[in-house]
């Protein structure tokens, strides 16, 4: 993720701002990690503010890495969610010398490939990281769903959150960059203490189902299960006991992939 942005640079905002009391991202990663018996080592990449990272780690006995681009988040992660180890370092190019049994790639992280190249670098790295028989895990919206769909880009949503004494509002636009497959977002802040507004600019690369395996066993990955819902992030929310829908047309896509066992960095 960029450093230029209010979100990533405010940690404690971002966490108003989507907050998750319940930690159901980790819970749920937690249960995809059980059901696919993944040892306790853990990479958590785009590890934010480090509360997925902490569960993890803490609630559920795993030993989790976490590695962001962004200096805020990190130092953040290991004061206010102290436990995992947290490094910087960029999802495309990092070499921590150590393997790990599954790595996590949630909130839409994988989406920061922008292009193939990124991707194909991203893959790489975490083949490098995983042993044989390794999980990939990943949360991401789904570029499926903006086929023939307009409902998430015909207007602005406006969400208002108060940190510090000062109510900010944004206000949020999607867009579609068809020839690049990005998902752009423009995103104005105002704010009641009269600053001025500011207006920050991001992306997300948007993958299709088909796509995605394609990519993921030109890299040694094997798909076991892709699907839309229910995951942390639909609705309605994915409860404990839940089983995967045999469908990948909502917003959100829920990836499992295990490295080939046979494979070596």
């Amino acid at each position: 993720m960029s450093s230029d942005n209010l979100l990533t640079d405010t940690p404690e905002l971002y966490e108003l701002r989507f907050p998750d009391p319940g930690h159901l991202a980790a819970r749920w990663a937690e249960s995809v990690l059980r059901t696919h018996a993944a040892g306790p080592r853990v990479l958590d990449v785009g590890c934010g503010t480090g509360r997925d990272a902490a569960w993890l780690h803490t609630e559920a006995g795993r030993r989790v890495t976490g590695i962001d681009t962004s200096e805020a988040m990190l130092a953040h992660a290991r004061t206010a969610h102290p436990g995992p180890e947290y490094l910087r370092a960029d999802m495309r190019d990092f070499d921590l010398g150590r393997r790990f049994d599954a790595a996590l790639c949630l909130d839409s992280a994988l989406l920061y490939c922008h292009t193939n190249d990124d991707l194909d670098a991203f893959l790489t790295r975490c083949r490098r990281h995983l042993v044989p028989g390794g999980l990939l895990v990943a949360e991401l919206r789904n570029g499926a769903y903006f086929l023939g769909r307009t409902d998430l880009l015909d207007a602005p949503r406006t969400d208002t959150v108060t940190h510090g004494g000062v109510t900010r509002t944004s206000r949020t636009t999607l867009s579609l960059d068809r020839a690049a497959q990005l998902l752009r977002r423009e995103r104005t802040w105002t704010a009641d203490d009269g600053s001025p507004p500011l207006t920050q600019r991001s992306a997300w690369r948007l993958l299709f189902p088909q796509e995605l395996r394609y990519v993921l066993a030109a890299h040694g990955f094997a798909v076991l299960a892709l699907y839309d819902r229910p995951g942390p992030r639909t609705g309605p929310a994915w409860r404990e006991g839940d089983a995967p829908a045999a469908t990948a047309d909502a917003d959100r896509l829920h990836l499992i992939a295990r490295l080939d066992g046979t494979s070596t960095p």
